[in-house]
């Protein structure tokens, strides 16, 4: 029973006033949110403090709308199960980290701790630390741990870690990355003249550039005072790496506007690249310094590869695409002509005209070194046309000397075919050089004539009306439709070489060239076959009664001259008709023992 308050001594009623105004004070403290709930989790009464922090209001309150559990999100609640486990057991629970989902939807951290008020009551009071300013401060810190404060880039810790995911993905996929070292020249000296405020801007600006060079997944980093790192993940071959390169040098070149005047940098970059350099985080970068330093003492302004290893490849690879254009201005492409023989007669019935390139630095290049560069750059129209009209000329100056003609296949390339002057093209050179356009034969693959059939079957039909010949080259190994293949106006199928190598050991090269033959045979085409090697290759070929060949087995192709000799020698030479008896050593050879 209560004592009234008549009965409770002065000093006894003082110290209950003060823990009266002591416990007000606590509830009305703004920081910490308090609240009293039941174990079920309705919340009976509540601290300004905690209403700020869900985002309710004591209406909310007194129309018992809070529930300290249902604010809790889903995949949080086991945490409350815990604690008021805990507080049965205990009286009260350890504090933990936890979200409420506030009134207008949003989430809120908040430290929560509850304990029971009495043994004989289900009832809590239970501590709510609103943690946001602590988690933004906590995530400015984190940021800050990895991001440069001037540039806001990664640093260099942020760029090893990514750089370590980056490769254990490249190797599962089997991708090629690489890691590029960027350096300003001559930075030291715009710092000393112009000041640190000045020099802090350009280091700014020239973040935002390099940012603006490569794909929204690449990094790029600021590792040192003038020095950044990109790491690049969209690569598929070293070029890729190579043309990021000059896009930065590029971006550079442009004047930087500091101080109402414009300031002109240059820099310095080194290259590595993952698998062939280096497959770990450190020797790629130790790679990618190696190839900076080689740049700067080369005077700056340029991009180094890492040269031990593959990457030398790349090196090449650019001077080709560099120096394709000049060398096709200065001649340095020549033609060299591969002997086609009839399979039953040897003799010499025609040639196919195989560009080289004579490099003044890395020497004869043959067509794989360089044409897929040319594909790739728009230069293989260039050059196509100007191999075109070259052996249409050199065929008819050989005419013109009194050998017998001789009809000559020229190789069109896909982007060649499907320029919509071809057909021009090929009209203008027959009359410029005056070949007989029934000795000139374009080949083409699959692949260039399928990308838009009837438009091909358009231009076909246009230059078999001129009397050119059309053949269909490494026949095979693309995806023609027998429709079309009846459709196209050609005359010659051509036996890809990968057939012909393993035709005496693998029955399924040999039945997919005997098919190939039986089907051109029944379409009234010629039958030729590249890369004969082998004498049984040879002997098989002759037994799927193929039409010509061509391979080293009887010549490898050659240039002007050693060919003009060939025909000479051809000239009173009878046909050798005794296959079973005659020598297989080469054209060149049968003709020379038969002087």
């Amino acid at each position: 029973m209560r004592p009234k308050a008549s009965t409770i001594k002065p000093t006894r009623l003082k110290a209950l006033q003060q823990a009266a105004d002591r416990l007000k004070r606590i509830l009305e403290y703004d920081l910490t949110g308090i609240s009293f709930a039941d174990f079920e989790g309705t919340i009976t009464e509540a601290n300004n403090a905690f209403l700020k922090i869900v985002g309710y209001t004591p209406d909310d309150v007194a129309a018992g709308k809070l529930n300290w559990r249902e604010m809790t999100p889903l995949e949080q609640r086991h945490l409350d199960n815990q604690a008021v486990e805990q507080i049965r057991n205990a009286g009260s629970c350890a504090q933990f980290e936890k979200e409420y989902i506030r009134k207008d939807g949003s989430r809120v951290s908040v430290l929560f701790g509850a304990s029971r008020l009495s043994a004989s009551k289900p009832e809590l009071v239970c501590f709510s630390l609103d943690l946001s300013e602590y988690k933004q401060a906590q995530e400015k810190v984190n940021y800050f741990a990895y991001h440069d404060a001037l540039t806001n880039l990664p640093n260099q810790a942020l760029f090893k870690d990514r750089l370590e995911q980056a490769l254990a993905l490249s190797q599962r996929n089997e991708q090629m990355l690489a890691v590029m070292l960027v350096n300003l020249d001559r930075f030291k000296t715009i710092n000393d003249t112009l000041g640190y405020m000045t020099a802090d801007q350009l280091l700014r600006d020239v973040a935002e550039k390099l940012v603006e060079c490569v794909c929204e997944s690449d990094t790029v980093a600021r590792f040192g005072s003038d020095e950044f790192a990109l790491l690049l993940t969209h690569v598929t071959r070293t070029e890729d790496a190579a043309k990021i390169a000059q896009n930065i040098k590029q971006a550079l070149s442009v004047p930087f506007s500091l101080q109402a005047q414009e300031l002109f940098i240059t820099a310095s970059i080194g290259i590595s690249l993952y698998p062939d350099d280096a497959k770990e985080t450190v020797t790629l970068l130790k790679s990618a310094g190696a190839a900076l330093n080689r740049a700067k003492e080369q005077g700056g302004d340029n991009y180094q590869f890492y040269t031990a290893g593959r990457t030398t490849r790349a090196l090449k690879q650019l001077v080709l695409e560099n120096n394709m254009r000049p060398g096709l201005e200065r001649d340095e492409f020549v033609i060299h002509y591969q002997p086609q023989v009839d399979i039953e007669t040897f003799q010499l019935v025609g040639m196919e005209a195989l560009v080289r390139w004579q490099h003044p630095g890395l020497g004869l290049l043959y067509p794989a070194e360089f044409i897929p560069l040319a594909e790739e750059s728009g230069q293989i129209v260039s050059i196509g046309d100007w191999t075109l009209r070259e052996a249409c000329l050199q065929c008819k100056l050989w005419q013109d000397a009194g050998f017998e003609p001789l009809r000559i296949a020229v190789n069109i390339s896909a982007r060649q075919f499907q320029q919509p002057s071809i057909v021009d093209t090929v009209t203008l050179i027959l009359t410029e050089t005056g070949i007989d356009p029934r000795l000139l034969e374009l080949e083409l693959t699959e692949g260039s004539i399928m990308r838009d059939p009837d438009q091909a079957i358009g231009k076909l039909k246009e230059l078999k009306a001129m009397g050119v010949q059309i053949s269909i080259d490494d026949f095979g190994t693309g995806y023609s439709s027998l429709n079309y293949l009846n459709r196209f106006p050609i005359n010659t199928l051509k036996v890809d070489q990968s057939f012909v190598r393993e035709i005496h050991t693998d029955a399924d090269s040999a039945a997919i060239v005997n098919a190939i033959i039986t089907l051109a045979h029944a379409l009234n085409l010629k039958v030729i076959a590249e890369g004969v090697e082998k004498p049984e290759q040879l002997e098989y070929l002759r037994k799927l009664n193929c039409d010509e060949v061509q391979g080293f087995l009887f010549s490898e192709a050659l240039c002007v001259e050693e060919f003009t000799q060939l025909l000479k020698e051809r000239r009173g030479i009878e046909a050798i008709r005794n296959y079973a008896t005659a020598p297989l050593s080469g054209v060149l050879t049968q003709l020379q023992e038969t002087r």
